[in-house]
């Protein structure tokens, strides 16, 4: 175990699988104490099972990360379990309705916008207020190589991350002399159970999309999320990291 994140507690919304298991799991690795959090009772229990076995301690708590009002139980339930919250990872968010902006439903505009952006605001709203007590603190807001750029059939989605890059950038702004560090990761495609309704052929057409030849895994992007998180990054605050194959480069 790596103990450059020990006696620090760290909290993940999304985190029952994909990404957000991944960084629970590799804070645990790097000896935090993991608030793992998501609507998935059954894998988010199991996720929180993992963590322990390799020998940090965790714990789960079920929230909707698009309601606010669950957002603020979360972090209370952190910072009662733990006695701090010093990283947070908002990591949770949907992949949502799929058409052309003049075909997307108002329903899924509302939704996606809701789990995705909103989400963020809330979180970050209450995990600020904890952070700015202690006087320290880092978060990391998990964006979207969509963050940066467009993709047709999915207006929503787009926006949102887009979205959620500007409220990375101005709290950071905001809280930088108040000793908390925000950030952005921006993900190209991850081989993740969000692709898995997808097929053989689309994922395929996906992985040309990327210069690398591939696409990303889940540790990839935890590896990332964890060194913005610890003492390494400590003068990175406001800045989009993107971990993308070299996708947005060309």
């Amino acid at each position: 175990m790596n103990n450059d994140l020990h006696g620090k507690t760290a909290l993940v919304t999304g985190a029952a699988s994909g990404i957000g298991k991944a960084i629970a799991l590799l804070y645990g690795q790097h000896g935090a104490n993991v608030m793992v959090s998501d609507v998935d009772e059954t894998q988010g229990q199991q996720v929180a099972e993992l963590v322990k076995a390799a020998g940090a301690n965790a714990h789960f708590f079920k929230a909707d990360v698009g309601d606010p009002v669950q957002c603020l139980q979360l972090v209370q339930e952190t910072v009662r379990t733990f006695g701090s919250l010093d990283i947070a990872c908002n990591n949770a968010g949907i992949g949502g309705e799929m058409n052309p902006t003049a075909d997307y439903s108002l329903d899924g505009w509302q939704q996606i916008i809701n789990v995705n952006l909103n989400s963020v605001f809330f979180c970050l709203k209450y995990e600020l207020e904890v952070m700015l007590k202690q006087g320290a603190g880092v978060i990391v807001n998990m964006a979207s190589i969509l963050g940066q750029v467009g993709t047709p059939g999915s207006p929503g989605y787009v926006t949102a991350k887009h979205g959620m890059v500007g409220l990375t950038k101005t709290a950071a702004l905001e809280y930088a002399s108040q000793g908390i560090r925000i950030n952005a990761v921006g993900p190209a495609y991850i081989d993740t159970p969000l692709l898995s309704q997808l097929s053989e052929e689309v994922k395929q057409q996906l992985v040309h999309l990327h210069p690398i030849g591939r696409l990303g895994r889940a540790e990839e992007v935890a590896q990332l999320v964890i060194w913005l998180s610890s003492d390494k990054a400590s003068f990175v605050t406001g800045s989009y990291y993107p971990v993308d194959g070299g996708y947005l480069a060309q």
